[in-house]
């Protein structure tokens, strides 16, 4: 996307308002005092006092504006620099100005700064994702070409009718972690727009989740019918996205414990599963991050999690992990 252009035509720079301004501010007394003492005198010209005040009060304004153009050009001029050295530098390039000037100014810049980083960070997760998503494309896709070859050119020596079966059940292993890839990244895709607004409670979430996993347990517990700020939909993909999680790790149980302020909810959503290694945790959110694999995990159900939280100004973030079971944390917003 090209961006928009700001239409090229003459503007006054800010240091010449300045000027002008002060300027006519001084001047339009003087004009008055010589239009008043006209009709009393023949003559317009000045006495040497009127003369020394005229200059002492020109010099002033002269001074009064070189400040004020000062204060305020010098931190915008920097803060136009700064903006094109980030965008030839990028993340280094984001550190504060030297000199604000005025209090709007150093809100004007801090909101700047915020902005750059966000979309640099913004822009350095695309760019990992993108290759990780290259990646997991291709490992089934070349396992498969490699299958399909081997299936194909097998005339020189016969494969056995085992031998072909394994390959063929390779191939649609492959297939169908290729298809549970590209449903997680339209998941995702989904997460990373926010939908139409809309409210839910944990007790709306209970049944389809009962439904959805009859192999689990599950139960509510605390203030599960509070409202909070996340549509039925979208809850729906944040707690059956955490269920499936805690299936597949083993789990019989798991529990929705609520508790809500004025402002947020707190939702504990338990389970009694085999838990997460220490050495995973910090990782557990990471994009593609699987320890199933080979059962077919993307590890993508937590990133998709926590993106479409995000989305809704909702945060989670992994509380405790045992052999005991997991727990995790989610905060999102109660409806006004």
């Amino acid at each position: 996307m090209t961006a928009p252009r700001v239409r090229t035509k003459w503007r006054p720079p800010l240091a010449l308002i300045v000027y002008a301004v002060l300027l006519a501010v001084m001047v339009l007394p003087v004009l008055i005092i010589i239009w008043f003492r006209a009709p009393e005198t023949t003559s317009i010209r000045m006495t040497p006092a009127e003369t020394a005040a005229l200059v002492v009060v020109l010099t002033l304004t002269l001074a009064v504006a070189y400040v004020l153009a000062r204060t305020i050009t010098r931190p915008i001029n920097a803060l136009i620099a700064r903006t094109e050295e980030i965008a030839r530098g990028g993340k280094v390039a984001i550190r504060p100005l030297e000199r604000y000037g005025t209090r709007e100014i150093a809100t004007l810049s801090q909101s700047f700064l915020d902005l750059a980083g966000r979309l640099v960070d913004r822009t350095e997760y695309v760019r990992s994702f993108a290759a990780h998503v290259s990646h997991e494309l291709k490992s089934p896709l070349t396992a498969i070409r490699g299958a399909a070859e081997l299936l194909r050119d097998d005339d020189d020596l016969p494969m056995t009718t085992a031998q072909r079966l394994r390959f063929l059940d390779n191939i649609i292993a492959d297939a169908e972690r290729l298809d549970a890839l590209l449903s997680r990244l339209r998941e995702l895709a989904q997460a990373e727009l926010p939908m139409a607004q809309g409210e839910t409670s944990v007790k709306d979430v209970l049944p389809l989740l009962r439904n959805r996993f009859p192999g689990l347990e599950i139960s509510g517990a605390g203030d599960t019918q509070s409202t909070v700020a996340l549509p039925f939909e979208a809850a729906g993909i944040v707690f059956a996205n955490l269920a499936e999680n805690a299936a597949q790790h083993g789990a019989t149980r798991l529990e929705l414990a609520v508790g809500a302020d004025t402002r947020t909810a707190t939702i504990l959503v338990r389970d009694n599963g085999g838990g997460i290694s220490e050495g995973n945790r910090e990782r557990v959110f990471q994009p593609f991050f699987s320890t199933r694999r080979e059962q077919g995990g993307t590890g993508m159900g937590l990133d998709i999690v926590r993106t479409m939280l995000g989305s809704y100004g909702g945060t989670i973030r992994l509380r405790q992990a045992n052999s005991a079971g997991t727990e995790f944390e989610i905060i999102v917003p109660l409806t006004p």
